[in-house]
């Protein structure tokens, strides 16, 4: 790792233990991950499913943005 990996990290350790939305938009985070993987060991999808696995994907990556903005704002001093 480097400094920047470092820093980073110990930023979102730090959010974690003070910040209610950060851990909020994580557990979030978590889910969406865990959803996604139930669907990576079909074989074959449904359209429906299809489409939900979409749907998943765009609110995991929304709740990732969401996190960084929020390590973003607590290294500004805005947190």
């Amino acid at each position: 790792m480097n400094v920047m990996e470092v820093n980073e990290e110990a930023a979102r350790e730090r959010l974690r233990t003070e910040n209610p939305e950060y851990r909020k938009w994580e557990e979030e985070h978590e889910s969406l991950e865990q959803t996604l993987e139930t669907f990576e060991v079909q074989r074959y999808l449904t359209p429906e499913q299809e489409v939900e696995r979409k749907r998943v994907q765009k609110l995991k990556l929304a709740a990732k943005d969401r996190m960084m903005e929020i390590v973003r704002r607590s290294r500004s001093g805005h947190a």
